[in-house]
């Protein structure tokens, strides 16, 4: 089965850090996404905190830490490692981030599902 794509933005459009969230479709159902820009690469990760099932930011587009080191999840705490999503410190107890793949081609990301 061919693997298809959903443009989310333009690489240029995010600051270094940064991060941003969308509503996709995943499966055939509207997911909520966000994705965060670390150096020239981008990572992305369902918007859901494994300890609460809740979304992670309390403002839009706000997953990342003060220090912008991290993803944390604004109503525990918790914080996940940009790379991979792996839990860091927290209530995550060691259940880390579903991520998703993207890619980079011309300037403009992709959700790759």
């Amino acid at each position: 089965m061919a693997k298809k794509s959903q443009f989310l933005c333009k690489f240029s459009e995010l600051t270094d850090p940064d991060s941003r969230g969308f509503t996709v479709k995943l499966n055939r159902k509207s997911t909520d996404i966000f994705i965060v820009r670390k150096g020239e690469e981008v990572f992305a990760y369902e918007n859901v905190c494994p300890h609460a099932q809740a979304p992670l930011e309390w403002n839009p587009d706000n997953y990342l830490d003060e220090e912008q080191e991290s993803i944390i999840c604004a109503m525990h705490g918790a914080k996940f490692a940009i790379e991979d999503g792996s839990c860091v410190s927290g209530v995550c107890n060691g259940i880390g981030l579903n991520s998703l793949d993207v890619e980079i081609t011309d300037n403009e990301i992709y959700l790759i599902s």
